[in-house]
């Protein structure tokens, strides 16, 4: 090859349009959400077996990382949940025209923090 150029487009070189962005996050949140899921099963299965063994998750629970950890997870749940509904409009047709796409995308950003700032702030 005489140029240096790709073989194929590679991400790095497309525009971020707002609904691919979206689209990545709602995937990572998908997934952090399983991750954290696991996380509560082992939090429930702590409290069954005891005070000893509850001591430990109550240590590292008490952490400012852990809590931020926490605050984010719940950001995602609500992120997740509110663009879940936008793309549940999606299947049926509805809002697919770009003004609509941009104004859902801003609501879910304010419902998301909305949402988590009730639930940490009340």
């Amino acid at each position: 090859m005489i140029d240096n150029r790709p073989l194929s487009p590679h991400i790095t070189i497309h525009k971020k349009v707002l609904t691919s962005v979206f689209s990545i996050f709602h995937r990572m949140t998908g997934i952090a959400l399983s991750i954290g899921s696991v996380l509560v099963a082992l939090w429930v299965s702590l409290l069954a077996l005891g005070p000893n063994y509850f001591f430990i998750f109550e240590t590292i629970s008490g952490t400012l990382l852990f809590k931020f950890i926490l605050i984010l997870w719940s950001a995602g749940i609500f992120y997740h949940l509110y663009n879940g509904v936008r793309y549940l409009f999606w299947t049926y047709g509805l809002g697919m025209d770009l003004k609509t796409v941009y104004a859902s995308s801003y609501i879910v950003i304010i419902l998301t923090i909305i949402s988590t700032l009730v639930v940490w702030l009340s």
